[in-house]
């Protein structure tokens, strides 16, 4: 017998009806977890007036659980900078990265990092973790591998990137882990760092889903992508063409960024229309996928573009404006402008924008993970009520990500709910 108890739960509102269907579920399934652990015990022992014991199943949640970007933290899954490679400089990775650092990557592909620059990387996140633990959060950690061996498959070659950014590629969605396919060559093989944990997470009772694999063949890519300066990117982005095509389904998880029952993506360099109607039809009809752009002549990640922060209030890049924010302030949302970044033109940003200074990591509705460099953004949370937690990682910026891109977030305390009403 199954003894189901509504919860009044959640910061703000529990849907009872989901909150049920969960526990049923995670009950059901710690049952038959037992009964196929105990299938041989139980074949050997049937006496013909035995007595039957009835025992209630013990309701275990789920340790994935998560569907926002402010609700408190309780888990978060934290990269590895540890034997980081320079990707090999093909026209995907072309098109992403800046025309000053092409010689860094006609030069370093395929090997690792700076030997120097990735020590103080390690240990700024290193301390970063530290500082997550000592607020309440409990850290998971990929596994670190070597990332400098070539490998070939039927359609491309390439050597391996890193574990930096499990934003990347891990996007959680209730108690559902959906692992993105990736649209980088150098990022093929990222997923096995997490497959341990993930392993681990789906035999404790979450969700595990991986997104069609792309073959990365030379369809994927406009081989011809005329970039060749700024101005040409601009010129692109505005006319809405990428290097990644539509022959097959690609996207990275970091296009997402989620509130409740609301999802927002964007078309990027590394996230094709194919790989969003796949999330489309994926999480219908729970959720609703809303496609989104900006006046942004590299799109790729959305949370250094647009980063939600709390119910109705986001982040919106002063320099690259979304073309739908009528659509959020019709909705009632806040918009705030986070402030020039400070960080200093000499520091090598070799795959990313200084508007790292915007992706924050919320470990609740009023804490807020932030650089401890960037004293502008640290009064912009404070005059909003916002607890700001320092860390430097400004060494591990140059790996391509802020707080956000850092981390995945496992466990969140909350619910699901619809946060406002959307018309795109």
């Amino acid at each position: 017998m199954l003894r189901v108890r509504c919860l009044r739960g959640g910061s703000r509102g529990a849907e009872a009806a989901h909150l049920i269907g969960a526990m049923l579920g995670r009950a059901v399934t710690g049952w038959v977890r037992g009964a196929f652990q105990s299938t041989s015990s139980a074949a050997a022992a049937q006496p013909h007036h035995a007595v039957e014991h009835v025992t209630e199943p013990v309701q275990q949640e789920c340790p994935v659980c998560s569907y926002n970007e402010w609700d408190p933290l309780e888990e978060v899954i934290v990269g590895r900078a540890e034997n980081a490679c320079v990707p090999p400089f093909t026209v995907e990775v072309k098109a992403n990265t800046y025309e000053k650092y092409w010689p860094f990557y006609q030069q370093y592909g395929g090997q690792q990092f700076p030997a120097d620059h990735l020590k103080k990387a390690v240990a700024e996140i290193e301390e970063m973790c530290n500082i997550l633990q000592h607020e309440g959060v409990t850290v998971r950690r990929p596994e670190p591998m070597s990332w400098s061996e070539e490998y070939k498959t039927p359609d491309f070659s390439s050597s391996g990137m890193y574990a930096a950014m499990p934003r990347d590629i891990l996007l959680v969605v209730g108690n559902e882990i959906i692992e993105a396919p990736m649209a980088w060559r150098a990022r093929f093989f990222e997923y096995r760092a997490y497959r341990p944990l993930i392993k681990e997470y789906f035999k404790n009772g979450a969700k595990w889903t991986t997104a069609p694999k792309p073959t990365m063949s030379d369809e994927l890519y406009d081989q011809d992508y005329p970039i060749r300066t700024v101005e040409d990117r601009h010129k692109l982005a505005a006319e809405g063409k990428f290097v990644t095509t539509e022959h097959e389904p690609c996207f990275d998880a970091a296009d997402f960024i989620r509130a409740g029952r609301d999802l927002f993506v964007q078309r990027s360099q590394v996230t094709n229309y194919m790989g969003i109607e796949w999330m489309r039809r994926h999480l219908a009809p729970d959720y609703n996928i809303h496609i989104i752009s900006f006046k942004d002549p590299n799109p790729m990640h959305i949370d250094a573009t647009f980063n939600i922060i709390g119910p109705g209030l986001v982040l919106s890049n002063p320099d690259r404006p979304c073309r739908q924010i009528d659509m959020f302030q019709k909705a009632g949302w806040t918009i705030v402008k986070p402030p020039t970044p400070l960080i200093p033109d000499d520091h090598p940003l070799w795959m990313s924008s200084k508007w790292l200074s915007m992706n924050v990591l919320m470990l609740g509705e009023k804490r807020v993970m932030v650089d401890a460099n960037e004293s502008t953004i640290q009064k912009m949370f404070e005059s909003l009520g916002i607890k700001t937690i320092k860390v430097n990682i400004r060494h591990a910026n140059s790996l391509g990500g802020g707080f956000h891109c850092w981390t995945t977030d496992v466990r969140r305390r909350g619910t699901l709910q619809f946060l406002l009403s959307f018309e795109d």
